[in-house]
């Protein structure tokens, strides 16, 4: 598989994911709405998740910004990476990102921004200590990718739409359990129990759906990110001596850890079967494979 096909092919299952992710809150939405038989909880979760996701897209660097614990890279002091990612972002065809570091001894690297233009770019310390210029590249050329493949407004996408089902689990559980009574009678009490457990399972089938598209994203940019550079074998030596760094980072969070171009937490590759379904990155040695199976 070319690299060109392998970014189409990854396209076409990401929205394949998005199209069904929409199905699933429809019918949550649809299952709270009749078994309450208040059609309004669907329109009302939708609308209250909007309103939330689109404040956080406005703001998403700033909050990434001060969560990471980044601090802006004075060209003078990191000109070489200035360099880099302004020759990068040429080739691409973008706007040059704000450039951060953040003072992290494990080498990674996010990109965030609402869009092209209010793109931000953050590395570590760590990752420009361990890697050579080529890697370096290989990095940014995978968060600049990210930027151009509007990888942002995907996960905005998500965002909304996990907020709806958990805003809808939440207000129908409260209703229920406080509401005092199965509006619809004794008859459908069976189907009131199934909707319940279907409502409380809900949210972690939403959260394996975003880290599906999450991963999706990742040997996207991967693919999109060697083809900018060229050159996929300094994207894949880069990973891996991101991945063989033992300590995790210290500002990592289940909030953030989905930007980074590898996981921030320890075991991942590790991992037994259960925990890898909630990874927000696929495993290195498939990202690596793929790369150095790729022709450019």
């Amino acid at each position: 598989m070319s690299i060109y096909t392998h970014a189409e092919s990854n396209i076409r299952k990401t929205w394949f994911y998005l199209t069904g992710f929409f199905v699933f809150v429809i019918g949550v939405g649809w299952l709270a709405s009749y078994l309450m038989e208040t059609p309004m909880i669907l329109w009302i979760a939708v609308v209250l998740s909007i309103v939330m996701s689109v404040s956080s897209y406005w703001y998403s660097d700033r909050m990434v910004i001060a969560l990471t614990r980044a601090k802006p890279a004075p060209k003078e002091q990191y000109l070489e990476l200035h360099r880099i990612v302004e020759n990068l972002a040429i080739t691409a065809g973008l706007p040059t990102p704000r450039i951060f570091v953040i003072p992290e001894a494990r080498p990674n690297a996010f990109a965030t921004g609402r869009n092209a233009k209010h793109a931000v770019v953050a590395v570590t310390t760590g990752l420009l200590e361990r890697l050579d210029r080529t890697e370096l590249e290989g990095v940014l050329s995978h968060e600049l990718s990210h930027i151009g493949n509007n990888d942002m407004l995907i996960s905005t996408i998500v965002v909304v739409l996990v907020g709806c089902v958990t805003i809808l689990v939440d207000f129908f559980l409260r209703m229920t359990f406080f509401g005092g009574r199965d509006r619809r009678g004794h008859s459908n009490a069976i189907f009131l129990i199934i909707g319940l457990v279907l409502l409380i399972l809900a949210p972690i089938l939403a959260r394996l759906i975003q880290l599906a598209i999450s991963r999706k994203r990742e040997f996207l940019a991967d693919a999109s990110g060697a083809l900018l550079t060229r050159y996929p074998e300094g994207l894949a030596r880069a990973l891996e001596k991101i991945a063989s760094y033992p300590s995790q980072m210290r500002s990592a969070s289940d909030a953030t850890a989905h930007l980074f171009i590898a996981s921030p937490f320890r075991g991942g590759e590790a991992a037994s079967w259960l925990r890898k379904l909630f990874m927000t990155h696929p495993s290195m040695q498939e990202r690596v494979r793929a790369l150095r199976g790729m022709r450019v």
